[in-house]
């Protein structure tokens, strides 16, 4: 069964720093954030073979922060804070 925002009505709106954060999020592409996360997974195994340890796993953390990012963008672009707003228009 899959829900559905149709025919509901939410009595909540988005800040206006959040609705910002969703304007200028939703203006990157989704690949941004994917080649960000390889680059830092990249990075990180260069490191690693530089004897870098430290540096490696710092750089290596980076990697699931991008794909949340990535994730958040793509809800974003499909939901947004105004999607019960135009589901009524």
């Amino acid at each position: 069964m899959r829900a559905t925002l149709t025919g509901t009505r939410h009595d909540h709106t988005e800040g206006v720093v959040a609705r910002t954060i969703e304007e200028q999020t939703a203006k990157l592409p989704s690949d941004t954030f994917l080649w960000a996360s390889l680059g830092a997974i990249a990075t990180s195994l260069v490191l690693q073979s530089l004897g870098k340890k430290e540096e490696s796993l710092f750089v290596g953390q980076w990697a699931p922060t991008f794909l949340i990012l990535g994730l958040y963008n793509k809800i974003v672009k499909v939901l947004g804070s105004d999607a019960p707003d135009r589901a009524y228009r």
